[in-house]
């Protein structure tokens, strides 16, 4: 269906649904689904340009890599988030890897071979991502962070967790690295290390709630201010917890 009838049905749609709403002003809810209808239809206009990379220069789409067999799938995804970013998206998860095992950084099964492999295929897009987002001018008041939920123990698992290989590694909570960029961070730092042995964190460890309140204000939201009561108790993004003293490290 062409846009512009696609709008005229929306439109018809909406004055139906506002002579619904006069009768029924208490019930804020008809409010949000009314605004969800006309969010989704902006969306699904604005998708297909979004989505078309081969409007992008030769020189951008081989800076991510996208000429590159090993890095194409991943340059595209980060292309993709320059793109929304630049129309103003204010939340993008870029996934890199599979769902599970070998096509996945969750290396039970020869850590080594496959944190390489992963890393062979992101290593130069999200490097062309940030410098493209500073071209831009848009790094300052974008803040990125390379992550996961857990880190890997520097020993064997023995085989017990994930497939039986005694060269595999299991899940660490209790030292592993992230990095951040952007979002009026100082580049080029290190904050904290891990024992000689890389299992636990000994200088600085930062909690996961203190993390989370200092993304939280870095960009701009205070953290304390999201709390809300529930069921007898008050919830919040940092699970009424979190310190933001990791920020001044941060800025440097």
């Amino acid at each position: 269906m062409a846009g512009g009838r696609q709008r005229e049905m929306l439109d018809e749609l909406k004055w139906f649904n506002e002579q619904h709403q006069k009768t029924r002003e208490d019930e804020s809810a008809l409010d949000a689904r009314i605004s969800s209808y006309e969010l989704a239809f902006r969306m699904q206009m604005a998708a297909p340009e979004l989505g078309d990379l081969s409007k992008e220069t030769d020189a951008t789409r081989k800076l991510y890599g996208m000429d590159n067999k090993t890095t194409a799938d991943f340059a595209g995804k980060c292309l993709m988030a320059r793109r929304l970013v630049e129309r103003g998206v204010r939340y993008v998860q870029v996934w890199s890897g599979g769902t599970t095992g070998e096509g996945d950084w969750d290396g039970h099964k020869q850590c080594d071979k496959n944190h390489v492999t992963q890393a062979a295929k992101t290593d130069q897009p999200v490097a062309a991502l940030l410098q493209d987002l500073a071209a831009r001018g848009l790094l300052d008041t974008t803040l990125v962070v390379w992550g996961g939920e857990f880190g890997r123990t520097p020993t064997s698992d023995g085989g017990m967790n994930g497939g039986g290989d005694p060269e595999g590694r299991d899940h660490n909570p209790y030292g592993f690295s992230i990095w951040m960029a952007g979002g009026g961070i100082k580049g080029g730092q290190i904050i904290g290390r891990t024992d000689e042995i890389g299992l636990r964190a000994i200088e600085y460890p930062v909690h996961v709630h203190d993390l989370h309140a200092s993304m939280l204000h870095l960009l701009g939201l205070d953290h304390t201010k999201l709390t809300y009561r529930f069921q007898g108790r008050d919830f919040r993004l940092t699970d009424v917890h979190g310190k933001t003293d990791l920020v001044a490290k941060l800025r440097g």
